[in-house]
């Protein structure tokens, strides 16, 4: 997807030039006369494959000629068997010799950038000189070629960066390359440093630059033919000379081995994700619109990229790039920061892709305590944009049949955006509180952040905005309620300027005392909300205007809790099931807008949305999310308590011991904090709330925003969709392939491959297929549609191991009476062995009289199983829960007034009598299942292992019984009682059981409670 950038001074491609007449051109003087490279910069990434380069033919005329030797890299053992294009990336092979035919080539017209349209570069190879940098970047299928030199030798501070506009065929790339090999032979020629994915841009701390490379990655979704990937590997290379330069890089500094370090703690391969040919830091509905509206503005093609500046975090990494570079997203790749995710819905043949997109905000970024509330510029802390996209697979690509570009009726999304309350508040986590009391620092009258932040959502989704408020609104000591008063004031004076029909909707909830609450319906309550906030901001659904009425989505849902995590994330799944219920009727599989859960199709988006929580949860607070969907559908088992619990401690953890390395990470990475002489380092800072928010030197002196018009008139027009035109001008007749290059990114024709290696990518997806039990489904028992709700008659039961013929001596005495036994009684007198099966509360709590099982006495008795009785009806959530609440009252009830029945009463005498019917022991050889081990035991070893003492000669009457001395006195000292023994003395300090009240009276208790305002 082509977009813009919002900087005037980055552009994109070049358009196609008038004349075609330049030559190659090759820089061999200036390259020779520099020093050899040092052993330690030739050496190659860990991520390429193994290579073997044969650079000259045979000949005579080549003997003269060196050769490189085999490159052997360690590959990760986990690449093994994927696909080569899923993790590395293989180099460009040189297997020509320039010789006669660069004679041959001289005066030839090239290909120059933009002459066939979209042509995106996907792997890269560097490498280097004594004095230069060289990446050669390929095209998919390693047909189309260009190189682009960096400086090595430039003074520190500066980048020199040249680009070649020209683009070369593979023959000529090799020419090209062992010309710069012959060039550099006095310096030691040119070597392979490594193959990469993708440059991430350049960063300077106190010396020379960096370069950041994709080393590894994997293929996370794809999106109209177009793969999106996340980052599994990089690696930063230093822009200096070897060591005999008087330019490497300073190793005794210790400011710039401390900012490495700083750095190295932002993990660049945890949900960082990129896509060569289609933008993902825009929404499908924005990509859409901007090219339908290039196709009926005849704009030329390929035209500049629009990234979102908020959603792309290797921003600062791309500014130098941006001023050496013409064509900087040819080379750089934009990156974002959140959650990506793909999952297949298969209903009857039919494929429904489900990708969810979440993107976080570069603005105001960082840790759970240390960023709350908004800047001065309006920018929230957790600001995430949520994204499902929902399209059937009928086609691949944006494009409909009959070659209408970007008009498929087959896509459609819907997005949703969290963030913080956007007022100034804060929480200071320097005590060991796990609730630090909330601050709010600054009222502001006019509300000028809220103000400026309503502003940016009416420019990227338009109106109206649905604001779902889920904090507290009563709490003994007041906490959340003050923010929920003070945003309630603010919305309702900054929707008094708004038009009546573009006023922001406020709809504040006390969803953590629903859910506590016994007669509230929170999912009930949750789901009339999402069916409203759907219907008022409506979804986008592509189409050509004739065939298939397009929709587009005009605002957007705002949703925050406290946190913006967990209670957030709940109602954001509510509102995407209700939207992916609109998504599915509009296109075609279902026949209402309406899915129940329990079903497949709400079970795998469920799955896919708990990821996500647990992702953007750990970006932002440090640990996954406390409380899921299980826990607000009430239907969570006891064991997931404890999972709570350790989420509960590692997010206090994190919050008040490595946030703070996390957040000088941030700002360092996103370009917040830039080393200058004389400023203090990052570390000495005390607050980096001067990195986050404006000089009132620089918007002082600017024009004051209106306290009125405090919003902008063109954000909040109707967006809709150009209806759809035929290319005409410079793009008309021309090929599909000159607006998107989908094909051959996706079905790469003329290249060999098998179909493992094509279907590798779907094979790994999640898909409602893996719900289905294969044994029912043979039996024709199973209904495939993902929408039915399932029970657990529906899922296959392992089948219990055939048990042995066996038979069970009985007591004559007990063939009379033929009555049920329980379960317990059962297992006591079966010969079969069976595993340790896990009840539930409900079959806990309830009776022994109500789960008795029916049982048969006899002299030969089978073990085999009888034929089971029917099935019974699987009960509803709400059925069980009710059904414990009356098994427990029962409980109670049977405690204060016990009873014995009669059976009880018989079972009782057949026990106490059981042992004295034992038959006779007829032999005295030892059975041989008895181990030789427990024999020695019962003989007598069990003396030797310390279980109790055995008496020494000499020892009183006390140690002859086997009992150490010293465990007697501390038997004695136990029974010993003092005169006052409520008096704790010196002598009873060191006791254990004085410890707790030790620690409590020294103040030192872990949790404390709040003092009371």
């Amino acid at each position: 997807m082509a977009d813009q950038e919002d900087d005037g001074t980055r552009r994109g491609r070049s358009p196609p030039p008038e004349g075609r007449g330049n030559q190659v051109h090759f820089d061999t003087t200036s390259i020779a006369a520099v020093s050899t490279t040092d052993d330690a910069s030739r050496t190659t990434s860990a991520m390429t494959s193994p290579l073997s380069i044969d650079m000259r033919r045979p000949d005579a005329d080549d003997q003269g000629v060196p050769k490189f030797p085999p490159l052997h890299h360690h590959v990760d053992s986990k690449s093994d068997n994927a696909d080569d294009d899923d993790r590395t990336a293989k180099p460009f092979q040189r297997t020509r010799s320039p010789g006669s035919d660069m004679k041959r080539n001289k005066g030839a017209v090239y290909e120059k950038v933009g002459d066939a349209g979209v042509c995106k570069m996907h792997k890269f190879s560097l490498y280097e000189t004594a004095t230069r940098y060289y990446i050669v970047g390929a095209d998919v299928m390693d047909m189309r070629f260009r190189i682009l030199k960096i400086d090595r030798t430039a003074d520190a501070g500066n980048l020199s960066v040249a680009e070649d506009e020209i683009v070369y065929t593979k023959k000529e790339m090799g020419q090209l390359l062992n010309a710069v090999d012959d060039g550099n032979k006095s310096t030691g020629g040119m070597k392979l440093r490594c193959s990469t994915w993708g440059l991430l841009g350049f960063i300077r701390f106190t010396g020379a630059y960096y370069m950041l490379l994709i080393t590894k990655r994997a293929q996370v979704a794809m999106i109209g033919g177009h793969f999106t990937y996340s980052i599994d590997g990089t690696e930063l290379v230093p822009l200096t000379t070897g060591s005999s330069s008087r330019f490497k890089p300073d190793l005794k500094n210790s400011e710039e081995a401390r900012f490495l370090g700083i750095l190295n703690n932002l993990d660049l391969t945890r949900s960082f994700y990129f896509s060569y040919s289609y933008d993902i830091t825009r929404t499908l509905q924005h990509n859409i619109i901007t090219e339908r509206q290039a196709v009926a503005n005849g704009d030329p093609y390929p035209h500049p990229q629009n990234c979102s500046s908020m959603f792309v975090w290797n921003s600062y990494l791309l500014q130098p790039a941006s001023l050496a570079l013409k064509n900087t997203y040819d080379w750089c790749l934009p990156i974002i920061h959140g959650y990506i995710d793909q999952s297949a819905l298969s209903i009857y043949g039919r494929t429904v892709y489900i990708t969810v997109i979440a993107r976080r905000s570069r603005y105001f970024a960082g840790a759970r305590f240390l960023k709350r509330g908004a800047n001065d510029l309006g920018y929230v802390a957790n600001d995430v944009e949520t994204e499902q996209i929902v399209s059937e697979v009928l086609t691949t690509s944006f494009h409909a049949p009959g070659a209408k570009l970007f008009a498929n009726p087959n896509f459609t999304s819907y997005v949703q955006h969290r963030g913080s309350i956007p007022l100034y508040w804060t929480q200071d986590n320097t005590g060991v509180t796990p609730k630090p009391p909330i601050e709010l620092n600054l009222v502001d009258p006019f509300y000028g952040a809220a103000a400026l932040h309503f502003d940016d959502l009416f420019e990227r989704y338009g109106a109206p905005i649905y604001v779902l408020n889920l904090v507290k609104s009563r709490e003994r000591t007041p906490r959340e309620s003050k923010l929920l008063k003070e945003f309630t004031t603010a919305i309702n004076y900054l929707n008094q300027f708004l038009p009546a029909n573009k006023k922001i909707i406020h709809k504040a909830w006390d969803m953590s005392r629903a859910s506590k609450s016994r007669d509230q319906d929170v999912i009930g309550t949750l789901e009339s909300i999402a069916e409203d906030v759907v219907t008022t901001t409506g979804f986008f659904h592509n189409g050509d205007g004739v065939t298939t009425m397009p929709k587009v989505q005009n605002g957007v849902a705002r949703t925050n809790c406290i946190d913006c995590l967990d209670r957030t994330n709940a109602a954001q799944f509510v509102i995407g099931k209700r939207a992916l219920g609109h998504q599915l009727h509009a296109l075609g599989i279902i026949e209402n807008t309406s899915i129940d859960y329990d079903t497949d199709a709400v079970n795998l988006f469920t799955h896919m949305y708990h990821d996500h929580g647990d992702t953007i949860a750990v970006q932002y607070g440090g640990s996954q999310l406390v409380n899921t969907m299980e826990t607000y559908r009430k239907i969570n088992q006891w064991t997931s308590h404890s999972r709570d619990m350790v989420e509960s401690f590692k997010r206090y953890y994190n919050n008040s011991f490595l946030d703070g390395q996390r957040q000088e990470a941030y700002n360092l990475f996103l370009g917040n904090y830039i080393f200058a002489q004389g400023q203090p380092m990052l570390w000495d800072l005390v607050t980096d709330y001067y990195l986050h928010h404006a000089n009132p030197r620089v918007w002082s002196e600017r024009d004051r925003r209106s306290y009125i018009n405090w919003y902008t008139p063109e954000f909040l027009e109707k967006r809709v969709l150009t209806k759809y035109v035929d290319p005409f001008g410079a793009a008309a007749n021309k090929p599909l392939g000159f607006f998107d290059d989908y094909w051959l990114e996706y079905y790469k024709p003329l290249a060999v491959s098998s179909l493992l290696k094509v279907f590798s990518y779907m094979g790994k997806m999640n898909s409602t297929l893996r719900y289905i039990p294969v044994k029912s489904t043979q039996e024709g028992r199973y209904d495939l549609s993902p929408f039915k709700v399932r029970t657990e008659i529906d899922q296959d039961v392992p089948e219990k191991k055939k048990a042995r013929k066996g038979v069970t001596i009985m007591e004559p005495a007990e063939q009379e009476h033929e009555h049920a036994v329980d379960d317990d009684a059962a297992s006591i007198m079966s010969t079969n062995t069976t595993a340790t099966k896990r009840i539930s509360i409900q079959r806990w709590l309830q009776p022994i009289h109500e789960r008795n099982l029916p049982g048969h006495h006899g002299i030969m008795k089978d073990t085999q199983h009888h034929e089971s009785e029917a099935p019974k009806q699987k009960l509803t959530p709400l059925d069980k829960s009710k059904a414990a609440q009356w098994t427990f009252t029962q409980v109670v009830h049977e405690s204060l007034n016990p009873s014995v029945s009669q059976e009880d009463t018989d079972d009782y005498a057949r026990y106490i009598s059981h042992p004295q019917r034992l038959p006779l022991v007829v032999s005295t050889e030892v059975p041989l299942q008895f181990d030789s081990e427990y024999l020695n035991y019962v003989n007598g070893s069990w003396r030797d292992i310390g279980i109790v003492g055995v008496s020494a000669e000499g020892e009183g009457e006390e140690g002859a019984v086997g009992v150490k001395e010293g465990d007697l006195e501390e038997y004695r000292s136990f029974f010993e009682v003092s005169e006052n023994p409520l008096t704790v003395k010196e002598d009873d300090l060191p006791k254990k059981r004085y410890k707790a009240y030790r620690k409590w009276l020294m103040g030192k208790s872990l949790f404390k409670q709040q003092p009371v305002d």
